[in-house]
């Protein structure tokens, strides 16, 4: 394993910090290319121009939302992908079992060579690899400001996820391929076991089954938003009420009004939105 690795890499989310973070990721190996991303077309430029280069490996520095912009470039030209996490939310590195603060020793995961291959769903347009949610979460995504996340960090999530409970919840349908409608107030929807800031979430969920575990959740008050994070946080889900749990291979989810909804923390769309395997499995660096 002697050639290139293109590295790409955003230094906007780390500001002055940009450089400082460059220079360590170049110091690893000489072998190791820098491509600086300016924002998200530009992202998907340098990630589509390297897949015509025909690299089999190629590795991303970011959060969830850069990890998936990457994947989406790469996914049918069989490159194998190598990650370091440094965003806010490391979800899907998490879920792989990555060393999150250490990015040498994530270097040399990707050199002792071990992979993993790992399913990827389309949602309409987008792709995911760890996580999409329908409602709720997408509008708590929707709502939180650029300027409040600077203001208030992770806490402006809060902020907004307690107005958006406070508003009147749409009318989700749930249609998995058996055909059985599930009705709900919102839907989180797994690939990997993992949400949020590293909830265990979806207890069954395998992100090498070719299946999706949905959770419909019925209302959405301040009350119930409340008793459905207690009961998932102290392992107590079954015996929550208003909680559907489903394993299908493709969803689609309708509703009353149109309503966004989220792959890998990044606002995707909105409803109507099928939620189907990719033909291809990704390929990704592993401990």
């Amino acid at each position: 394993m002697s050639e290139k690795i293109p590295l790409i890499f955003n230094p906007s989310a780390h500001a002055e910090k940009g450089k400082q973070f460059a220079d360590k990721l170049r110091s690893f190996s000489e072998r190791i290319e820098l491509y600086e991303t300016k924002d998200h077309s530009h992202l998907k430029e340098i990630a589509n121009g390297l897949v015509s280069q025909s690299y089999s490996r190629i590795a991303v520095a970011g959060g969830d939302g850069t990890i998936n912009a990457v994947i989406e470039s790469i996914l049918s030209a069989d490159i194998e992908l190598g990650i370091f996490p440094t965003g806010t939310m490391n979800l899907f590195a998490r879920e792989i079992g990555l060393p999150l603060n250490n990015l040498k020793e994530c270097w040399e995961v990707i050199k002792q060579g071990k992979k993993n291959k790992v399913d990827v769903f389309k949602a309409g347009d987008s792709i995911f690899v760890q996580v999409a949610g329908v409602g709720y979460d997408a509008k708590i995504i929707e709502e939180t400001s650029w300027e409040n996340k600077k203001k208030f960090g992770r806490f402006s999530y809060l902020i907004s996820a307690f107005s958006v409970a406070n508003q009147d919840p749409p009318v989700i349908k749930v249609i998995p391929e058996s055909g059985e409608i599930i009705e709900g107030a919102f839907v989180l929807i797994g690939n990997g076991a993992l949400y949020g800031p590293a909830l265990k979430l979806f207890p069954e969920a395998s992100n090498d089954d070719r299946l999706l575990d949905v959770m419909v959740f019925k209302n959405q008050s301040p009350t119930d938003i409340l008793r459905y994070v207690s009961g998932i946080t102290f392992g107590r889900m079954e015996k929550t009420k208003g909680i559907e749990y489903v394993k299908a291979s493709r969803i689609r989810v309708e509703s009353d009004t149109e309503v966004p909804f989220e792959v890998d923390g990044e606002l995707a769309g909105v409803t109507p939105v099928e939620f189907v395997p990719c033909d291809k499995q990704l390929t990704v660096f592993v401990p």
